[in-house]
Order: structure tokens, then sequence, then C-alpha cells
């Protein structure tokens, strides 16, 4: 080959390693983004970022995301399985964060201040092998909703405290309202065959109760689960303060409004049911009350934790710039403005007592308590097909085709035999 063409194959050469390297523009302070949601959320976070860009120079590209969170999920998997170093910055629910960590698919976000932030959440949840590696953006937990004029017109002063509290008043009330609402149900709950299910399980068990023992072994089949199953049970078919559909057809939606037209005395919910049940025309309107969901005796109450969390991508190549996006955003302002945006409840428990987000949501210091003892499911990267059997179960403990100890201890097998397929000790 002559020399010219040999000079000019290499020129060549560097010219195209300049335009596929060199001449790339840096990602040093750019972050991706990856978020899905409504409309109105998205909006938000546009002004986020934009104030973001303003104070940090650094500019955040937001990759949207499906809105239904299973193909969140399966999104955000696919890249991470892939490898590759976008997105940046992420959302998580809660319910992802174990597999997540388990796979070091998640950056150790060093440097930041846990204080403001609910304990219990950030230890529990967003801490794996001793490395902080999400926050929690949106927080969520189970509560109960009651109607206070009921209550008062009973003489009952305060919401119970304990389950047993909660029968006594629903078999005094609910044959009163009979006679006027045929369709009236003293307590409205979560239980067809899905998630939402497992979280109030989890909530009627209390502190006592759960999946994971003392030794890190997952079982349901325990006296206290058994208890809680057998009452959920008695709940439909002994007090017949429930209604018959609630292992068919009750989720979130269908308790909501339920509770909403006025045929119910309780309801167990999230708290995005609140300004809904505000709204004009609502029959329960400036009528509802929130108050932490009731224990067995001799326990103490358990919410069920939601939401969602930010983390940072292991592959990520802006990960300095990705910190200082996860720390604004989880900054007091930068929570306060998605507060006050979109009245999420925030991660940051000092928020909870801020006077001009009081002023607009009086329920807030409410919450706060609540989301203290609030508690994530099962921190295990299988969760998910542990959750599909213990569904199962007791959703066919509340049918009727299984005695509650019987499902439990068909649960706990069906259990160590995924564990054994999937060779977990």
């Amino acid at each position: 080959m002559p020399p010219k063409t040999r000079w000019v194959e290499r020129i060549t050469v560097l010219i195209l390693s300049c335009l596929l390297f060199s001449c790339t523009p840096s990602k040093e302070s750019q972050v991706v983004f990856s978020v899905g949601g409504t409309p109105a959320e998205l909006r938000g976070w546009e002004l986020l970022v934009r104030d973001f860009r303003k104070q940090s120079g650094i500019t955040v590209e937001i990759l949207l995301l499906p809105a239904d969170t299973d193909q969140q999920r399966q999104s955000l998997i696919t890249s991470f399985e892939a490898g590759v170093r976008n997105p940046d910055v992420f959302l998580m629910d809660v319910g992802w964060l174990a597999l997540f960590s388990h796979s070091g698919w998640l950056e150790p976000l060093e440097g930041i201040d846990t204080a403001p932030f609910f304990a219990k959440v950030i230890d529990l949840a967003d801490t794996y092998n001793g490395d902080l590696v999400a926050l929690p953006i949106y927080m969520d937990g189970g509560l109960l909703y009651y109607r206070k004029d009921l209550l008062e017109a009973s003489g009952i002063s305060a919401p119970p405290n304990t389950w047993e509290e909660l029968v006594r008043s629903s078999l005094a009330i609910q044959p009163k309202m009979r006679k006027k609402r045929p369709d009236f149900y003293a307590f409205v709950w979560q239980g067809a065959e899905y998630e939402g299910l497992i979280c109030d399980f989890l909530e009627f068990a209390g502190s006592n109760g759960g999946f994971v023992l003392e030794d890190g072994s997952i079982h349901v089949n325990t006296p206290q689960n058994r208890r809680a199953v057998q009452f959920m049970h008695d709940l439909i078919w002994k007090y017949k303060i429930s209604p018959p559909n609630t292992y068919t057809e009750m989720k979130e939606e269908q308790v909501r409004r339920w509770f909403q037209r006025g045929d119910a005395l309780y309801e167990r919910n999230w708290p995005y049911a609140y300004r809904l049940h505000e709204e004009e025309g609502s029959v329960v309107r400036d009528r509802t009350g929130i108050a932490p969901i009731p224990a067995p005796k001799g326990s103490t109450s358990v919410s069920t934790l939601g939401g969602w969390h930010i983390g940072v991508s292991r592959f990520s190549d802006a990960k300095r710039e990705a910190l200082e996006f996860v720390k604004y955003v989880t900054s007091y302002q930068g929570q306060k403005q998605m507060v006050l945006l979109l009245g999420w409840n925030p991660g940051r428990q000092d928020l909870y007592s801020d006077k001009e987000i009081v002023e607009k949501m009086p329920n807030f210091p409410k919450l706060k308590e609540i989301f203290r003892n609030a508690r994530p499911r099962p921190m295990v990267p299988y969760y998910t097909q542990v959750s599909e059997i213990v569904q199962t179960k007791i959703n066919g403990v509340l049918a009727g085709r299984f005695p509650a100890d019987g499902a439990l201890a068909e649960a706990d097998e069906e259990i160590a035999a995924l564990l054994r397929r999937y060779g977990i000790p």
C-alpha cells in the first residue's frame, strides 16, 4: 500500500475517533432523569428541573416512562441488565428497592444527611448492606378513615385504637344506619386478590406479624398471622360488618367510592383518598377524619409503607451531577415545591409542620404520626413471587375455601419450594 494511502487512512481513523469520542458533547454537566406519571406530575418535575439548572448549571434531560408502574419497572430492569449508562437518576416504587439493591444496580448516596427523613423508612427501605442507596420522595401509608359525625352521634369520642374497639363500634352503629341506608357496611377494606391485600394483611397483623422472622427467614404461618387472617375472614362472615364482595372486588377505588357515597363508617385506604372525600359534592365532605390503623390487642399500630424513592444508577457516567440532582430534589425547598404543586406527602418529616403547607393541608400533622409507624413489605429480591403465593392463600380464606391455619401452612411450603428453586437458604 502506498505511503500516501496509509497516511490518508490514519487521518480518517483519527477523524472518526474524534467524532465518536472526543467531539461528542460532554455529559459531565448533563443528567438523564427517568420518570413516569400523570401530566400534572410531569409538569411538576419540569419546573423542578428548570430551577435546578438555574441554581447548579447542570442540565437534566427528562426521559419519559409509561404511566403504568409495571411497565416503568420493566423498562428500568431492561436498562440495568444491559448495563447502559442512562438513566442516571430514576424513581422507584418502594417494592422494587430490594430487587434493585440486591442486583447491584444502585450507587451508594454519599454525603447526605438523613436526619430530616423518617428514620424507620431510611433504615428498613433505603439502606442496603450499610449503604444508603435511595431516598423517599413521596410517602404513602395505610390509614383509617372514619365518619366523625356518626361516631359523635353515638357518643364515641375518638376513633378505635384496636381492632376490638372497631368491631364494637361497628356493631353498635351499623344496624342504625341500615334503616336509612340498606347497603351500609361499617368497614370497607382491600380484600381482592392483588398486592393491596398483602398491604392490608400486614396492618391487620400489627407490629407482631409479618413475613420475616428474627433470623431473617421468610415465614407467614405464625400465631399472629393466623389470628390476623381469621379476623379478616370474620369481618365478612362472622361479624358481617364488611361486604361479601370484599374478597372479589374491593380494591382502592372500590373502597373509596363505597365510603364516599356514605355507605361505610370506616375505610382503610391510602392518603390520596382524603382529597377526593373533601371534594364538592362528596357525601362525606367535612365529615371525614383520619387516624392510625388500629392494632391487635397487645400489639402496636402498623402502616404499610408505599410511595416512591429516588436513586442513582451504578452504570451512570455522571454520578457526581446525578448526586447533586438527588440532593436538590430531596432538599427542603425541592420537596416543598412538589408538595404545593401536587399535594404529595414528602419523604422529609420536617415539612409536615411547615406553616404554609399545613394551612393548605391541615391533615399533614396526623400523617406525620402515621408515617412514623410505616413499615415496608419484606425487603427481599424475590418478594413479588412470595406475595403472589400469599395473596392466593389469604384470598382463599376470605372466600371460605381454606381454613386460616391450613392456608398459611401451604403458603410456607410453597415459599420454601420457591426458595429452593432459586438456591436461597
